[in-house]
């Protein structure tokens, strides 16, 4: 009888790992440069629709794949001679250029996944009182963290939970914040969004969550949560700003390349590798002007596809 029973929970347990829950809706973003409106290709989009709307995939999710060693093997996997076969199906079924890139062929899959883009291949708004995007990718934008709600509505960012700095916070409270989703399909390398002087870093240890709209409406705290690090930056034009760098699932690491703390507008200060993961920069009150068209977009609801180097705020006036 007993045997009868753990072949029914069995049973149970397999045919809702297989059922689909929620709604499978398509991520819309706007494309900056025609202001149409397009659709993601997701990497991933079954599995994440899995360990986020199903509850055996989110019970594997908080058991297993959020944790540390699993990123740290999938990262492994993909620095090994064999990840290079991967490659050339990656490419072609997400119409990635390479001509753009250094170097074209590559010894594994993370040597093209942190790949390196050719001196000119991104146009750096090098004007004083511009912040540019320090990143290719989707982008969010907020004129103000406490006023408005971030990713799904009734939720407030909690800039003391992200930067676990109380006197920073303070400072930084009610300012302006500005996130940018790199996809697994995005150049991977992260780059300074003003010039000025890095005062400070600091790393936080987290889990792994992915850091997709997919979950982010599931799990909207994940940004809080997630490992991270960030830098305060000084400058002569906008004061003092934090940019940071948020991990994701099967995000191996974080590694800055940058190497003095005087930094310039546009020079890179690090990459990720396989995954993934985030940008955000956080401005304090009347700093900057965000740039009108992002703050519509993300009052709609959208992100807005944004390349490093590109303008996405003034200095306030």
């Amino acid at each position: 009888m007993k045997g009868k029973k753990i072949l029914a929970i069995i049973i149970v347990i397999v045919i809702l790992g297989f059922i689909p829950f929620g709604k499978n809706n398509p991520i819309e973003y706007i494309d900056r440069t025609t202001g149409k409106v397009k659709t993601e290709k997701v990497y991933g989009e079954m599995w994440l629709h899995w360990l986020y709307n199903n509850p055996i995939g989110e019970l594997s999710l908080n058991a297993i794949v959020k944790r540390k060693f699993i990123s740290d093997w999938y990262g492994k996997r993909m620095d090994s001679p064999a990840s290079k076969d991967k490659i050339a199906n990656f490419v072609n079924d997400y119409n990635i250029d390479l001509s753009v890139c250094k170097k074209q062929e590559f010894d594994n899959f993370n040597d093209f996944f942190t790949r390196k883009l050719k001196t000119n291949a991104r146009k750096i708004d090098s004007t004083k009182n511009i912040i540019i995007s320090p990143a290719d990718g989707k982008l969010l934008a907020y004129s103000n963290i406490e006023n408005q709600d971030f990713i799904v509505k009734g939720y407030k960012f909690n800039i003391y939970d992200f930067l676990q700095n109380d006197s920073l916070a303070d400072y930084y409270n009610n300012g302006s914040l500005i996130i940018v989703r790199l996809c697994p399909t995005d150049y991977h390398r992260y780059h300074f969004p003003v010039t000025g002087t890095v005062l400070s870093e600091k790393k936080i240890n987290g889990d792994y969550y992915s850091v997709s709209p997919i979950a982010l409406k599931k799990k909207i705290e994940i940004l809080c949560q997630n490992k991270r690090e960030y830098c305060e930056i000084n400058t002569d034009s906008f004061g003092n700003i934090i940019m940071s760098e948020v991990g994701a699932t099967m995000v191996g690491s974080m590694i800055n390349t940058y190497t003095s703390p005087v930094v310039t507008k546009g020079l890179e200060r690090g990459y990720f590798k396989f995954g993934g993961s985030t940008v955000i920069l956080f401005f304090k009150t009347n700093q900057i002007t965000i740039d009108k068209d992002l703050i519509l977009n993300t009052k709609n609801g959208l992100e807005t596809e944004v390349k490093m180097g590109e303008r996405i705020g003034v200095l306030y006036q």
